[in-house]
């Protein structure tokens, strides 16, 4: 009998470890503009990015005077399932409300 495929006594298998990468993440962007209101801003913070009332007027602040403001950071899949999210439903309630990710 030949030892052909088989290990032979006392020899060690050592498995190499798949390296697995962190996915790349993205900043979700909300963009100030003339029309869409403030609050609408903050309802968006709350029911689609899961802000508390306090965190999500801070966001809609910082939109407001600085004319962006960062909504969160997700991996791409994600950021850009909350930037159509956000747009369908600016459009629904006929706001120009613009959203935008880029890599963080």
């Amino acid at each position: 009998m030949g030892t052909a495929g088989r290990e032979s006594e006392g020899s060690v298998v050592t498995e190499k470890k798949q390296q697995t990468r962190r996915p790349s993440m993205y900043k979700v962007l909300l963009h100030n503009d003339d029309y869409t209101t403030m609050d609408f801003v903050v309802m968006v913070l709350e029911t689609i990015f899961h802000k508390s009332a306090e965190e999500a007027n801070r966001i809609m602040l910082n939109v407001h005077e600085h004319g962006l403001g960062v909504a969160g950071v997700y991996p791409r899949d994600v950021a850009e399932t909350k930037a159509i999210l956000v747009h369908d439903l600016a459009r629904k309630h006929e706001y120009p409300l613009k959203c935008s990710i880029e890599k963080a």
